[in-house]
């Protein structure tokens, strides 16, 4: 029975030790924390995004660096095979919009419990122990060593995840283990990510949640790099919420381009609509103050920014409103501006953009090219997606792929 010693006990490396487990190999997974899968448990708010109800062709418009490398991965384990997968496990999915693929149940302990009892009838042996270097052998892995322990075994599967969440324990060892063999590590970046800005006012509006409004951003070139509907918070460093965090991983070089996030408090109204709409409510309450009067078309938070930036007294009787001055709240309410400074802290991103180099990977088995018997699952490659269960798809699909490969390289 060929030996497979896998590090860290996420989505990709608990995939891994059941794909492997099933062809018969004796799978020893190493976790540093005192249960596995505890990523998963914070992923969708705690619902557990799985997958994306979608064709692997998807999936791959989705990855916007390196998706080629995954061609072969998502192919034989598309989101369907997921699907089927926790179905089997006798876990029951729903749909939500977008395609976004929940347990029924709406907890993330149900995609964690499923893949742990599957380990444990599988006679995974599952150890706490953060792995700390690979152990080479004749220019092959063998094994790991950890802080605790040696595991000797014919091959090694590294998924310990990105830096994001580092209080989930991924803290970029495997980064250093792959460094340490000769890999190439694409430096860690935030990828769905909160924003910072500098513009004052986004502290003045501390904890306003905008649903269904559309965000759009641009570059310093005006080209649009994102536009979709949704949710969004004001936060006292900036911008954050599902939106947000969307648009963060299209935003791909802080270092050198400007961004600009644009919001349409109205997308159901198009202008002349909306300055109707506005005509109809200044005529109305006419000898209202105008902070008054904006309460019925914002949130109460919102008023005093709009009128701010409009340049317009809150004391101003609406009947004295002149055309300029409506013409200035019209354009705010349809692209309410607001300037990115850059990313939050990397600690902070749901997911690392970056990671071992893909072309040092094989992209149909994700075994090293460097060091025969060593392979790679998940965050810990140089891909990253959207949101929408994307991330979580690659990392089911290269975990597949490594923990099935792993074994057959072992008994090759």
């Amino acid at each position: 029975m060929r030996e497979i010693v896998i590090a860290g006990g996420g989505s990709a490396g608990m995939m891994a030790a059941i794909a492997a487990a099933r062809l018969g190999g004796a799978v020893t997974l190493l976790e540093r924390n005192p249960k596995v899968g505890r990523k998963l448990y914070i992923t969708g708010k705690g619902r557990c995004n799985v997958t994306n109800h979608c064709s692997g062709e998807k999936v791959l418009e989705m990855v916007p660096r390196n998706s080629r490398f995954l061609y072969g991965a998502i192919a034989r384990t598309p989101p369907a095979w997921v699907e089927e997968f926790f179905s089997a496990l006798g876990v029951e999915l729903k749909v939500e919009r977008g395609g976004r693929v929940f347990p029924a149940s709406d907890k993330a302990a149900d995609i964690v419990d499923a893949l742990f009892y599957e380990m444990k009838r599988l006679r995974v042996k599952i150890l706490q122990d953060r792995a700390v270097s690979i152990i080479i052998e004749n220019g092959c892995a063998k094994g790991l060593k950890g802080e605790r322990g040696t595991y000797p075994a014919d091959a090694v599967v590294l998924a310990t995840g990105g830096v994001s969440y580092p209080a989930t324990g991924s803290t970029g060892d495997g980064f250093q283990m792959a460094q340490a063999v000769g890999h190439t590590v694409i430096e860690p970046k935030p990828s769905l990510v909160p924003l910072e800005s500098s513009d004052r006012f986004c502290g003045a509006m501390q904890g306003l949640a905008l649903k269904n409004v559309v965000l759009r951003v641009k570059n310093q070139k005006k080209k649009v790099l994102f536009q979709e509907q949704g949710e969004l918070l004001f936060t006292h460093f900036g911008l954050s919420g599902p939106l947000v965090l969307s648009a963060s991983a299209h935003m791909r070089d802080f270092a050198k381009e400007q961004y600009t996030c644009f919001i349409d408090l109205k997308p159901a109204l198009d202008e002349p609509a909306l300055d109707a709409r506005l005509v109809r409510e200044l005529a109305q309450g006419s000898n209202k103050d105008m902070d008054n009067l904006l309460n019925a078309l914002a949130p109460r938070l919102l008023v005093p920014v709009l009128l701010e930036r409009a340049d317009i007294p809150g004391d101003k009787k609406a009947r004295d409103l002149t055309r300029p001055e409506r013409r200035r709240l019209l354009e705010l309410f349809k692209s309410f501006s607001v300037t990115v400074s850059g990313p939050r802290p990397i600690a902070e991103a749901i997911v690392t953009s970056g990671g071992v180099k893909a072309a040092e990977v094989d992209p149909k088995t994700m075994e090293s090219k460097k060091i025969p018997g060593l392979f790679f699952a998940g965050e810990l490659l140089d891909v990253d997606a959207y949101t929408g269960g994307f991330n979580l798809q690659i990392a089911w699909a290269t975990g597949r792929a490594a923990g099935e490969h792993a074994v057959r390289e072992a008994e090759g």
